[in-house]
């Protein structure tokens, strides 16, 4: 549990748990390290496996600049640079699927050798030619609802986001413990990513990934339909998709035994 500089000297937080394969893993828009809370210790026992913080978001550095998906990928390069680890499995969920499709855009398959694609659809938006964008922010005027409510009731927008991503029920205890983890991510921060986030379209550049992929899909999540998450391991070549019949958004929240079975058999053996 440390933290480093990036290459434009934003301080960021990071953790490493266990000896093994290097398994970095990523989560979504507001979230942290400590969402992996039900993974870590599992994943751990075989992988080495390493999180962070993105900027602004939890424990890292509350800067008011440059969030964007390609920076965001920049920091991500940086941090695996600076651990000096090869051969990493990359793992995304939500809008962290969004930064590792910008990673290998930019840096190819760079100290990577596996990815793991959690619950991301590749277009946010919902047009003519795409149905199955974001349900909540799926068009301009919807991503203004989401910026006032970033705004004007960030507490609110943090537990609503809880309720809308995991399948069953949280405990009182376990939603305020990721709520209040939401809610260290400034609403300018909120603001700024998902004005970049939602605006990328990524079925262009899909079908050209080049790494060994498992892709995740929750059958019940409110945040994608499932067919969006579906499209994505459909057209990257050779991708395998494992179906979560009893998970929202957060598929590893809602079957953590499952997830972690998978992606620890994944990391050994792609």
């Amino acid at each position: 549990m440390a933290t480093f500089k990036t290459n434009d000297n934003v301080e960021i937080y990071y953790e490493v748990h266990g000896e093994g394969r290097p398994l970095f893993m990523l989560p979504g828009w507001t979230c942290t390290t400590n969402f992996w809370r039900n993974n870590v210790p599992e994943l751990s026992k075989t992988c080495k496996v390493i999180c962070m913080d993105m900027r602004g978001h939890g424990q890292s550095e509350k800067v008011m600049h440059s969030h964007r998906i390609s920076r965001y990928a920049m920091d991500v390069k940086n941090l695996l640079d600076y651990l000096d680890v090869e051969d990493v499995t990359v793992l995304g969920w939500s809008m962290g699927v969004s930064i590792l499709w910008s990673y290998i855009e930019l840096f190819g398959n760079h100290r990577i050798s596996g990815l793991v694609c959690v619950d991301q659809s590749p277009a946010q938006y919902i047009g003519p030619d795409w149905k199955w964008g974001q349900n909540s922010c799926y068009d301009v005027e919807t991503f203004i609802r989401t910026c006032c409510e970033s705004q004007f009731n960030p507490d609110g927008q943090a537990e609503g986001l809880v309720g809308a991503c995991i399948y069953n029920t949280p405990s009182a205890e376990d939603a305020k413990f990721l709520s209040d983890d939401i809610k260290k991510c400034p609403p300018y921060v909120r603001i700024e990513i998902m004005r970049d986030h939602t605006n990328l379209d990524w079925r262009d550049f899909i079908p050209t990934i080049k790494l060994p992929t498992l892709v995740c899909v929750a059958r019940h999540s409110l945040i994608f339909d499932w067919q969006g998450s579906a499209w994505v391991g459909e057209n990257i070549p050779g991708a395998r998709t494992e179906f979560f019949e009893n998970s929202g958004h957060m598929l590893f929240w809602d079957e953590p035994d499952k997830f972690n079975k998978l992606v620890g058999e994944f990391v050994a053996n792609h």
